[in-house]
């Protein structure tokens, strides 16, 4: 008996999108070693996702102040190392309030603005999707403890993330039969989820209780958190992206589009996983 045959295509030059994920996934194994060398590399990602995203705004005809948007999630997540969720929220608040303003005066004192409500609430809407969810990936490098580096909750976060991902396309690409949500995004399917589900619970479970020594259940909880965000993140920017009538957010990623196409499920992703992983130290 032969092996399955695909029943969808993956949609990218996978060779190439291969080689772009293994340097990424490199780069990221040497910066989760020290906050010193992880908060700059979540910093300028996050940066880069904020330009990206605006730069199609920008296309689609959106008024936002670009220095805000990038200065303010940089103050968002380097505020959180040394405060941290009083920090991230502090940063929140003020990089919401200087959006505020500075879109009121985009044109200078004298222009009235005009869609003001709108673009500023798509500019909280940025702030909030890419560094909000995002600082919460930083601020895993500060979970560290006497017996836990912080080292091993930012490895627990991507081996999780990657076992979702895996998952997700495997059973997507062989099984996937029943749409999840084919308004938003016709290629989502049931079984790719529940790919992702079985996958991220299983890097989940064996991270949590090796690396980390803590309960299975933790495990459960982190492996069916992540997958159900990192599914809800793919759905959302999908739905962005089907709103502006775009393919990919850019080409900033060879074999990936842009880089939010890759960091969409991420970022919730990390906010749940900090959530679930604080768990431990009531256990």
């Amino acid at each position: 008996m032969g092996a399955p045959k695909p029943k969808n295509g993956a949609g990218r030059d996978l060779k190439q999108a291969i080689g772009v994920g293994v340097l990424l996934g490199a780069l990221v194994l040497l910066c989760l070693q020290s906050p010193l060398l992880w908060y700059p590399l979540v910093a300028t990602a996050i940066g880069l996702a904020t330009y990206e995203v605006w730069r199609r705004l920008y296309e689609a005809g959106y008024v936002l102040p670009l220095v805000t948007l990038v200065l303010g999630s940089q103050l968002m997540v380097y505020l959180s190392w040394p405060f941290g969720t009083t920090g991230l929220v502090a940063g929140f608040a003020l990089s919401v309030l200087l959006l505020m303003i500075t879109r009121l005066f985009h044109h200078g004192r004298k222009s009235p603005p005009h869609n003001y409500v709108r673009d500023t609430a798509v500019g909280i809407f940025i702030l909030t999707w890419i560094p909000l969810f995002g600082a919460f990936a930083a601020m895993l490098s500060r979970m560290q403890n006497d017996e836990v580096a912080g080292s091993s909750f930012i490895f627990t976060f991507m081996l999780s993330v990657v076992a979702s991902d895996i998952g997700g396309y495997v059973f997507g690409v062989f099984f996937g039969t029943h749409a999840m949500a084919p308004a938003v995004s016709p290629k989502k399917s049931w079984e790719g989820f529940a790919g992702s589900v079985i996958f991220s619970t299983a890097a989940g479970i064996a991270s949590v209780v090796f690396l980390l020594g803590g309960p299975f259940w933790v495990g459960i909880l982190l492996g069916v958190g992540l997958a159900a965000c990192a599914t809800l993140g793919d759905l959302v920017e999908s739905q962005f992206k089907r709103d502006l009538g775009i393919k990919d957010m850019s080409g900033m990623l060879p074999g990936h589009g842009g880089l939010m196409d890759r960091m969409d499920g991420l970022l919730p992703a990390a906010m749940i996983t900090w959530v679930v992983l604080n768990m431990l130290s009531a256990v």
